[in-house]
């Protein structure tokens, strides 16, 4: 019986890794709307082994650091991969010019700074109450959001048929994971009200930014994470 306790968690977590290694596949062979579903699992993975970790009193090393490494595929090798297939069609073409190399691989500069960042909060014990810098779920959802909301519905055009746009939002998107932006965690120090208005401001906008624009929404839910988040900075501590 103890062994399941002191397990459970890491289950979940093994679990995590294996839906994030079946999306990895299926956007190789381009089943995008599977890894979408992976990317919800891993999502709701990643949430409950922290909580089955906490409610059993099973917190360990090896559950932190197994949990990082489980991230490290659903959260950044798949919007690293995302990233890659939205270069994909540009070749080797940057500005007219025939570049020594495919333009594609740049976008694993996701993948190399969410492990980077992955690395630092491990390390970092400051983070308890808010993160410091975007968090790998939410950047994935943004990476990934933009493509699915593209091969759904055509949206984002302007920025998924342009190669420099792409490139900039790759760079952008691989220094937020690492800034010291302070970013909202829904971790909850108080009950009381006036500690947790970022939270609410959140969770209010989210719902509404969804119920508006549905799958185009899922990537702007992130946009407004991080907008939300810089106007709160001063309360997040």
């Amino acid at each position: 019986m103890n062994f399941i306790k002191n397990n459970l968690a890491n289950a979940i977590t093994l679990g995590n890794l294996f839906s994030g290694c079946v999306g990895a596949v299926h956007l190789i062979l381009g089943d995008y709307q599977t890894t979408a579903i992976c990317i919800i699992l891993s999502l709701v993975l990643d949430f409950f082994d922290g909580f089955v970790a906490r409610a059993l009193k099973a917190n360990s090393n090896l559950g932190t650091q197994l949990d990082s490494l489980a991230d490290m595929v659903s959260f950044g090798f798949i919007p690293g991969l995302a990233m890659f297939k939205m270069l994909e069609p540009f070749g080797n073409e940057l500005f007219g010019m025939q570049l020594p190399f495919e333009i594609k691989y740049l976008g694993f500069f996701i993948t190399l700074f969410s492990c980077l960042r992955l690395a630092i909060f491990n390390l970092d014990e400051e983070q308890k109450y808010y993160f410091k810098g975007l968090n790998t779920p939410s950047n994935t959802i943004l990476v990934f959001g933009l493509f699915y909301a593209f091969k759904e519905t055509q949206s984002f055009s302007f920025l998924l048929e342009n190669a420099l746009f792409l490139l900039i939002f790759t760079v952008i998107s691989s220094w937020i994971l690492i800034s010291p932006i302070k970013m909202i965690a829904m971790k909850f120090k108080s009950i009381k009200l006036q500690d947790n208005y970022p939270k609410l401001a959140l969770l209010i906008g989210s719902i509404l930014i969804l119920a508006l624009f549905k799958i185009v929404g899922i990537p702007m839910v992130i946009l407004y994470y991080i907008f939300i988040s810089i106007i709160f900075q001063k309360q997040l501590k």
